[in-house]
């Protein structure tokens, strides 16, 4: 799928398939750096993370482990409130792990929240997080955030993992949907 598919979906194209590959690379050779020697597990969060947990795991230089999360906030309408539901616990045991959260994307940062607390309580290592794209101007709390891609704007994105009904997710860029496809 590219930008003629959906042509008239879209806004803008906020960070090319380029932008997004280079910036990878550099997330990729910082925590190569930084778990040098060290068991590596990636989380990813379902499941929007899939692009770039598999774009990321591809260009880290050492073995690591992947497992997955599924969960669900609660809230009206398009706003989390926070309140999180575990529809797709990790497989994994975290006791002793160097755990990374690969997220796509960090809005109000409510759900991040709590998933960090709760897989810090399953007594890892340590918890870090790598997302690629993050809104600051939509944070609720402050979430410690490792590696990140890009910092953006407060607008509905989508492509590289981000969906709206469940679409657009199979572009290999970020853009910004057209008000009409969503009002």
């Amino acid at each position: 799928m590219d930008q003629s598919d959906v042509a008239g979906d879209l806004a803008d194209i906020l960070l090319t398939e380029e932008q997004l590959g280079s910036r990878l690379d550099e997330m990729a050779a910082q925590i190569d750096a930084d778990y040098a020697g060290k068991d590596l597990l990636l989380v990813g969060v379902l499941k929007g993370a899939v692009m770039v947990m598999a774009d990321l795991s591809r260009r880290l230089h050492h073995p690591v482990s992947m497992d997955w999360m599924a969960v669900s906030s609660y809230g009206s309408g398009t706003k989390s409130s926070g309140v999180v539901r575990i529809l797709k616990d990790l497989d994994t045991d975290l006791s002793g792990r160097n755990v990374l959260i690969a997220e796509d994307i960090i809005d109000s940062g409510l759900t991040l929240s709590w998933l960090v607390q709760n897989l810090r309580s399953r007594g890892p290592e340590s918890v870090e997080i790598a997302t690629m794209l993050r809104k600051p101007d939509a944070a609720k709390v402050e979430v410690d955030v490792k590696y990140v891609g890009f910092d953006i704007p407060n607008e509905f994105v989508v492509g590289y993992g981000l969906d709206y009904a469940e679409k657009y997710r199979n572009l290999p860029f970020i853009g910004t949907l057209a008000p009409h496809v969503y009002a």
